[in-house]
């Protein structure tokens, strides 16, 4: 029995996901860092079975209703936790934000702000005192009714909709209209409604050009195809959509950022002529604080803002509810975040921003006596940066909090009191806590993949920097805090693009670059990318662009890294051609989770079934008929090799390739998933269960499965986040294979020793926000380590010497 003051949380018999029955004692009151190579179990170990388990207790203690349901999501595989406070978890969220959500509502800083306002504003004589929801642009009551809180209007007209009025609507006259069949059928359902398809557009009536471009009916017709050669066409009901109707639905609701570019070509933008952008009505708009409206307090860098409310005075309730938002504030700017404005919308943040945020405003809960359990909070974060997160790590751990944290950062490893480093290897292959105490005792384990990269046994090999063999200059950018910059990308080289978080490595990079390479690569008109430089030269150099990110590959348990790739094609071909299903009949549609026949109809073919919590988020079930394996009895009768195509996709990526040894169509997709470091995933393994690297690994493996013809020109976005530095090395030589092929890539990164073995360095900065967005350096890594006002140099340096 251990004493009910024990200061340690003793895990005994750990069996979630690959952990082999882990023993392991964690001091509390600590800053304790898991450790181990991708897929290797320390997540296992800190999420899912220490935090699920906490979570778990937090559940069976507040309702019957709730532990109906916990107990059918099932408890950690586990046997017995002793010591575990109550836990609260900051895993990364890999959901992309809206349009309408900012730093404002993803700090909740907002609410304050409009709470100040309404009770402690300056109303006009004679205003009705307004709630806090009347100054949100996300309310009915407090939107503008122009632009309904967007503080944008999008207009389109018959010249950007219909660019060439001498074809004929048959001919493609409205450029606006989708391609494919959706196309088709618009031009379908206009003939089944008597227009002439065959005419050309600036022959038609005025008033037919007007309705079919602008109306807002959505007229049902009987569509009668074109019979076509061999094939039988039945009669459908079609409906109708306007062009323009179709391009602003496109441009609001699409989540494909090709189709979104497409309809913002014909679109123009304005600030709303009723609200002038502030996206509030007048009523809100007229009560003031310190001078000021809200949307002039909203468009402020947050020191700013700060300066502004400490200034302001007031009675009792506006310094109650000033000093509240200071201090929270305070915590932001701490992160190295008081650039950015409350205003500033979410999807033009990088992730390192994000994450600040998101663990900023739960660091002002003043909550003790908990762990807290983050998911690598060092992602995305430029070293200078990850410097202020171990301060706010450190004060957590003083106002008397165990701090667990799952990290690849090399120098917040350094900073821990205890290491728990998981391993050896990932999958089958790990599951094992290789050390557990202070991080200097790992010196004296030799198995452990992180040791010769803590105590940097091994320096790196030197590499002479590869000759560019041309340019892409980029004059006059202008983008966010991008202003005025001219900026050169050579080519057949590894270039990295680096600086602190919110410096515009993702603005120059993921979406001024890639935008004209994009829009030039179209043929198109110019399109937001080239409207965001004055001119980009040495693009025709550059035969093909692949942009590689870390959205989900999918946002249900349906979509997964076989379907991703393309393998599961070749495996359910596979299971067709066996004896039982040619006797049977089935083809390889049988073997498909997403359609019906060979799928457990209960989840509709997920293995899941979405399981409502009250008052809390839903999540996922195993499916009580097939119990995850996704499909019915029948299809699972049919074996390949002796094993069910529920039991292949349950395979390792690496346990897969022996399986597939000899059949080439599923070789090669194994054969570049390992490539990228991705053996320890399962076949199956829902998207929902990917982190965003790994996500970004299974879309590069899917583009290296490719047959690769002219240059190519290669984007990622911080490709080594979540990456073990073992792991890091695997996809480096991925990546430097592409360039020895006579490829470019260039990456946003922030690990130095990365960015120390490129062959060009363009460095942003020096700080971020306003103060930044300029290029500070650019050439070879020892240049710009050289570099003079260099928020990055130093660390380089230093990564130079290892």
């Amino acid at each position: 029995m251990h004493s009910p003051h024990d200061p340690y949380v003793r895990v005994r018999g750990a069996r979630e996901h690959n952990l082999k029955n882990v023993r392991v004692d964690i001091p509390r009151d600590t800053l304790t860092v898991f450790t181990g190579v991708s897929g290797s179990g320390k997540s296992s170990l800190a999420f899912g079975t220490i935090y699920a388990e906490a979570q778990r207790r937090y559940f069976e203690s507040v309702a019957p209703y709730a532990r109906r349901l916990i107990h059918q999501v099932g408890a950690p595989a586990v046997g017995e936790i002793t010591g575990l406070p109550p836990a609260v978890s900051l895993e990364q969220r890999r959901s992309a934000p809206g349009a309408r959500s900012s730093v404002g509502t993803v700090t909740t800083l907002s609410n304050s702000l409009r709470m100040l306002f309404s009770r402690a504003g300056d109303y006009p004589p004679g205003a009705e005192r307004l709630d806090s929801d009347s100054f949100s642009p996300n309310t009915a009551v407090g939107a503008c009714p122009e632009c309904h809180g967007l503080g944008r209007i999008h207009r389109t007209d018959e010249e950007l909709l219909v660019p060439d009025p001498s074809l004929t609507i048959r001919e493609g006259a409205i450029a606006a209209w989708p391609g494919a069949w959706q196309g088709k059928n618009l031009r379908d359902v206009l003939d089944a409604l008597g227009h002439d398809v065959d005419r050309p557009w600036r022959e038609l009536p005025a008033k037919d050009r007007e309705w079919i471009l602008f109306t807002d009916e959505q007229p049902v017709v009987t569509v009668h195809p074109v019979r076509d050669a061999g094939r039988i066409q039945r009669p459908y009901q079609g409906t109708y959509m306007s062009a323009r109707r179709y391009v602003l639905h496109t441009f609001a609701d699409t989540r494909s950022r090709a189709l979104r570019a497409k309809a913002e070509r014909f679109l123009t933008s304005a600030p709303c002529p009723v609200c002038g952008g502030s996206r509030l009505r007048p009523e809100a708009m007229a009560v003031t604080l310190a001078g000021r409206t809200i949307a002039e307090l909203a468009g402020l860098p947050l020191s700013a803002l700060a300066e502004v409310l400490s200034g302001a005075g007031g009675e009792e309730t506006a310094r109650v509810l000033t000093a509240d938002l200071l201090a929270r504030i305070g915590t932001v700017t701490e992160l190295g975040l008081g650039y950015l404005s409350l205003d500033r919308t979410a999807p033009t943040l990088s992730s390192g921003e994000l994450q600040r945020l998101r663990l900023a405003t739960q660091l002002r809960s003043g909550l003790f006596g908990v762990v807290y359990v983050l998911d690598e909070p060092s992602a995305g974060l430029h070293p200078a940066d990850t410097e202020a997160l171990l301060g706010v790590l450190g004060r957590l751990k003083e106002a008397g909090n165990s701090v667990f944290v799952v990290e690849h950062q090399m120098d917040v490893v350094r900073r821990a009191d205890w290491l728990v480093d998981v391993g050896p290897l990932a999958g089958e292959h790990g599951g094992r806590v290789l050390h557990s105490g202070p991080p200097e005792g790992l010196a004296r384990v030799p198995e452990s993949a992180t040791r010769r990269f803590l105590f940097e046994e091994e320096p790196a090999p030197v590499r002479e920097p590869r000759v560019p063999t041309g340019w892409i200059r980029l004059t006059g950018v202008e983008r966010h805090n991008v202003r005025g910059v001219d900026a050169a990308f050579p080519l057949g080289v590894f270039t990295a693009v680096t600086g602190v978080s919110g410096s515009g490595k993702s603005t120059l990079v993921g979406q001024v670059l890639a935008g004209v390479l994009a829009d030039r690569q179209a043929g198109d008109e110019p399109g937001p990318g080239e409207r965001y430089c004055a001119a980009a030269t040495g693009l025709e150099a550059v035969d093909r662009l692949v942009q590689v990110d870390q959205k989900p590959i999918g946002r249900t348990p349906r979509s997964n890294l076989a379907t991703y790739t393309g393998l599961f094609d070749a495996v359910r071909k596979l299971f067709a051609r066996t004896e039982t299903a040619r006797e049977r009949g089935y083809g390889a549609g049988r073997f498909s989770f997403n359609v019906s026949g060979g799928r457990c109809e209960t989840c509709q073919g997920e293995g899941f079934v979405s399981v409502e919590l009250l008052f809390l988020p839903s999540t996922y079930a195993p499916c009580p008929d097939c119990h995850g394996a996704r499909y019915n009895p029948e299809t699972l009768d049919v074996t390949l090799n002796g094993l069910t195509i529920a039991q292949v996709l349950d395979l390792t990526v690496e346990s897969a390739a022996s399986f597939f040894a000899g059949t080439p169509a599923a070789e090669r997709a194994l054969t570049t998933l390992l490539d990228v470091g991705l053996g320890y995933l399962r076949l199956g393994q829902p998207a929902t269960e990917l982190s965003g690297g790994e996500a970004q690994r299974i879309k590069l493996a899917a583009e290296l499965q490719r047959t690769r013809r002219g240059h190519t020109l290669y984007l990622l976005d911080e490709p080594t986040t979540g990456l073990h530095p073992a792991d890091v090395e695997v996809l480096m030589r991925q990546l430097h294979s592409l360039v020895d092929a006579g490829s470019t890539v260039v990456v946003v990164e922030h690990d130095m020793a990365v960015v120390a073995g490129a062959d060009q360095v363009i460095d942003l900065g020096p700080e971020g926000g306003d103060r930044g967005g300029r290029i500070i350096a650019s050439g070879t890594p020892a240049e710009v380590a050289g570099a003079a006002g260099s928020r990055t140099a130093p660390y380089l340096t230093k990564a130079l010497r290892r």
